[in-house]
């Protein structure tokens, strides 16, 4: 027998009531909230009139920003034992919190026994609030970590405004278990920016911190 119209609302208000009463039972659903990124307001409320001021900009728009980070680990030696690039890909992924892109071998060369296709690195490319993160504890935790360190150097810009250093040791990074490293590898960290010239590339870098080595001046 068919139901009426009557009977036909009486069972969606019931299956109504039976959804409530289980989102009632049922855990709180957890929320991420968004943290407040230090380097990013800073850049917003600090660095942003400092710049303009500086190069006297006639529109904020105009002032350098940090457009991403580009991350390459090399690894050579991944001919000879292929595991080493899973090793590679989960470090760069503990150290970034991003899933890396692993490069093949675009031809063949015989001096080093290296075959087309073969995997022979890493790559990422951190864009928004995660290069903010990557920025911040590069500046304040890694960075000092360094042995030996002098300040980097203000001679590795490209003159486009992008900057490039490298990291001899994946150590370095507090994200890396040295109980757990086989293998010590480096890594190529390239600082694209809206920048037109190395000039104001440099001031932003240094705005947001990081430490470039203070050279003398012949009076």
């Amino acid at each position: 027998m068919a139901k009426t119209k009557q009977d036909k609302k009486k069972d969606t208000e019931g299956t109504k009531k039976d959804k409530e009463v289980k989102d009632a039972k049922s855990p709180e659903v957890f929320r991420e909230e968004k943290a407040e990124i230090n380097l990013l307001t800073a850049y917003r409320k600090n660095i942003v009139p400092e710049l303009q001021k500086k190069f006297n900009y006639k529109n904020i728009m105009q002032v350098p920003k940090l457009q991403k980070i580009n991350i390459n680990v090399g690894v050579g030696a991944a001919t000879a034992d292929a595991k080493l690039i899973e090793t590679t890909v989960k470090e760069l992924e503990a150290i970034t919190g991003q899933k890396p892109t692993v490069v093949k071998a675009k031809k063949s060369v015989s001096n080093f026994k290296l075959r087309e296709g073969v995997n022979i690195g890493v790559k990422l490319t951190l864009r928004n609030a995660r290069m903010f993160e990557f920025l911040e504890r590069f500046i304040r935790i890694s960075i000092p970590r360094v042995r030996d360190f002098r300040g980097l150097s203000d001679r590795s810009f490209d003159g486009r405004g992008n900057y490039s250093l490298g990291i001899k040791e994946q150590i370095i990074f507090p994200e890396i278990n040295v109980d757990n490293v086989n293998r010590i590898s480096g890594m190529d960290i390239t600082f694209v920016t809206t920048a037109k010239t190395d000039e104001e590339s440099l001031a932003l870098l240094k705005a947001f911190g990081l430490p470039f080595i203070k050279r003398q001046t012949n009076n």
